[in-house]
C-alpha cells in the first residue's frame, strides 16, 4: 500500500494546489461551494455517496459523503472524518498569495490549515476504494465552512452524525513539532461594556460618568479570574473608549478572551463574569456583559486513550513517530469529545504557521500520514483497533 500511497504523491500536490488556490474565507460562500464541488466530483468519482447542504440559507455549504448508502436513523458508522474548508483569508488572497513550493514545504492561504487535511481526507477515501481495504467500515465525511467563526451553524448537522460513530478523526494539522492531540482547551470570548455619561471634560467633568475608569477597574477584576494551576487563561485583548480628549467618555468596552482546560471551570467563568456587572466601582455607570465559553474542552475519555494506544502501535510499527500534546487552540473536536465519542485530533499534514502569511506543511509528512490513516482504517475493519 505504501508504494500505491507515494506513486499518488504528485497527484496529491496538484490537488492541494487547486484547493489553496481558491478563495474560501468563511463568510465567502462562492470560493466555499468551489471547494466543495472539487471534492464532490472526486467522491462521485469514486462511487462514494455524497450530499451537500446548504445551511443557513446557502451562506453555510457544507459537503457531507460516506462510502455506502445507510439506512434509518439507526444506522451507525464506524468512522467519521472532519474537515473545515474554510479559512480566515479575504477574497482575493489566493491571488496575492497562491500555492508555492520548494524542495521541504508548501505554502498558501489554508495550507495547513486546513486544506492539507481536507486532501488527506480524499486521498485516504481513494486509496481505501482502490485497495478494498474499507469495504467492512462504515465512513462518512464531514466537510463543513463555518468553523473558523465558531461552527454555529454546522455544529448540529456534524454532531449528529457523530453519535452514530464509533470514533472521530479531525483532520487539523499534525502539529509542527511532531504531536497529535487528543486534548484541546475550551474557549470563548466576554464582551463587557461599560455605561457612563459624557461631560464636558474641562467645564463640568463632575457631570460625567467616566466610562473609561470603570472599565480599568474591571480589567483588573478580569486578569484574577485566571487560574494557572487549572489551566485556565483570561486574557483582554482589545480594548475601547471616548470619542475625543476633551469630553467624559459615556462608553467603553473590552474584549477577553478565555481558554479553559477542564469541564468544571466553564460554570464558574460564567457566574465570575456576570458577577463584574454587580461590582461597579464608579458611580452612575452601568456593566454590562455579554457573550460566553462557546467551546468545551476536549477531554479525552478512557475509551478514547485506549483507541489511541491501539493506533499508537500502529504508527511506532511504521516508523513514525506518535507523541501526544494539549494546546489552547480549539477546533471541531471539541464538540464531538463532549459528546462522548472518542476523538483523535491532528492528523492532517504536519504543518505549522496557521493563519499567518507563513503557513506551511512538511511535504515529507504527506505520504507517511496519507498511508497511517489507511492503516488506521484497516485497523478498524479487523479488529486490531476496538
Amino acid at each position: 500500500m505504501y508504494d500505491m500511497i507515494a506513486s499518488r504523491y504528485d497527484q496529491f500536490i496538484s490537488d492541494l494546489e487547486t484547493v489553496v488556490n481558491i478563495d474560501s474565507g468563511s463568510h465567502y460562500a462562492e470560493g466555499l461551494n468551489q471547494v466543495a464541488d472539487f471534492f464532490q466530483k472526486r467522491f462521485d468519482r469514486i462511487g462514494w455517496k455524497t450530499t451537500r447542504h446548504g445551511f443557513d440559507d446557502g451562506r453555510v455549504p457544507c459537503l457531507e459523503v460516506s462510502n455506502r448508502p445507510l439506512d434509518g436513523g439507526a444506522a451507525a458508522f464506524d468512522l467519521l472524518f472532519i474537515g473545515h474548508m474554510d479559512t480566515v483569508f479575504k477574497k482575493g488572497t489566493a491571488a496575492g498569495r497562491p500555492f508555492t513550493k520548494d524542495d521541504k514545504r508548501a505554502y498558501g492561504p489554508g495550507v495547513c490549515d486546513m486544506k492539507g487535511g481536507l486532501v488527506t481526507m480524499l486521498h485516504v477515501a481513494e486509496v481505501l476504494q482502490q485497495t478494498g481495504a474499507a469495504d467492512n467500515v462504515a465512513i462518512a465525511m464531514a466537510f463543513n465552512s463555518d468553523e473558523e467563526i465558531g461552527s454555529r451553524v454546522s455544529r448540529p448537522w456534524y454532531e449528529g452524525l457523530a453519535q452514530k460513530s464509533r470514533c472521530v478523526f479531525v483532520f487539523e494539522p499534525w502539529r509542527a513539532t511532531g504531536e497529535r492531540l487528543l486534548h484541546r482547551k475550551g474557549g470563548g470570548v466576554f464582551y463587557v461594556t461599560c455605561h457612563g455619561r459624557a461631560a464636558h471634560a474641562g467645564v463640568a467633568p463632575e457631570e460625567g460618568a467616566n466610562a473609561v475608569i470603570e472599565l480599568a477597574h474591571q480589567i483588573l477584576a478580569i486578569k484574577d479570574l485566571a487560574r494557572d494551576e487549572r489551566g485556565t487563561t483570561v486574557n483582554v485583548t482589545v480594548v475601547s473608549g471616548g470619542t475625543a480628549a476633551n469630553v467624559i467618555p459615556d462608553r467603553a468596552e473590552a474584549s477577553v478572551d478565555v481558554r479553559i482546560a477542564e469541564p468544571a471551570e466553564e460554570q464558574r467563568i460564567e457566574d465570575d463574569f456576570e458577577d463584574l456587572s454587580h461590582n461597579v466601582h464608579t458611580p452612575d455607570v452601568r456593566v454590562a456583559v455579554a457573550g460566553g465559553i462557546n467551546r468545551p474542552p476536549m477531554v479525552p475519555s478512557e475509551k478514547t486513550r485506549q483507541i489511541w494506544e491501539q493506533i499508537k502501535s500502529i504508527g511506532e510499527a511504521m516508523g513514525i513517530d506518535m507523541r501526544l500534546t494539549s494546546t489552547g487552540g480549539c477546533s471541531d473536536g471539541n464538540f464531538t469529545a463532549s459528546l462522548g465519542i472518542p476523538t483523535i485530533d491532528a492528523m492532517g499534514i504536519r504543518g505549522g504557521g496557521a493563519h499567518s502569511l507563513d503557513e506551511y506543511v512538511e511535504l515529507d509528512s504527506i505520504v507517511p500520514n496519507v498511508h497511517l490513516m489507511c492503516e488506521i482504517v484497516k485497523g478498524f475493519a479487523d479488529g486490531r483497533i476496538s
